[in-house]
């Protein structure tokens, strides 16, 4: 199996439970944050349901300079905001796991804030990192819900709010 598919593969898995965990957000709870050093519920919600897209922007760039481009959230208003958010960002992002640009993986991208360089990875990497944070924030998500007292969904396997996983 060659990388693209592989990639392929695991964001059409993870997406599933990524959206039965979005779905559960609640919109009149998106300014809550469990401490002040974390995200709101809404910032986090909308880095999830964007994170695909990192997948284009790194095939179809060779960098991203903060300085130069610097980050403005998509606005959001109620969950099925998200919900469509993440649904448009998983298409994007799987409109560049084709079999041609097999062949762009091994190329450089950098992830830079004007001179400082944070990064500079080949594009592989920056999926593998793409595909690690959807899960990692998700993971996140799962600890306000639970804080929030919202029935957490089965990922890996039941949940102990779902045990019918």
């Amino acid at each position: 199996m060659n990388r693209i598919n592989m990639y392929l593969e695991e964001l059409e898995s993870e997406s599933k439970t990524t959206r039965k965990m979005l779905e559960r957000v609640p919109a009149e709870k998106f300014d809550w944050q469990p401490h002040p050093k974390s995200m709101k519920l809404k910032a986090l919600s909308t880095h999830i349901a964007e994170l695909p897209t990192w997948i284009t922007m790194a095939m179809k760039t060779d960098e991203l300079d903060f300085a130069s481009n610097p980050y403005t959230p998509v606005e959001v208003s109620t969950n099925q905001d998200v919900m469509d958010l993440f649904e448009k960002s998983l298409e994007d992002g799987k409109s560049e796991l084709i079999a041609e640009n097999e062949v762009l993986l091994d190329k450089p991208w950098k992830l830079r804030n004007g001179e400082q360089i944070y990064s500079n990875d080949p594009k592989s990497g920056v999926i593998r990192m793409a595909l690690s944070q959807i899960i990692h924030h998700r993971a996140q998500l799962g600890v306000y819900l639970r804080l929030l007292d919202i029935p957490i969904p089965g990922s890996y396997g039941p949940s102990a709010d779902d045990q019918s996983f």
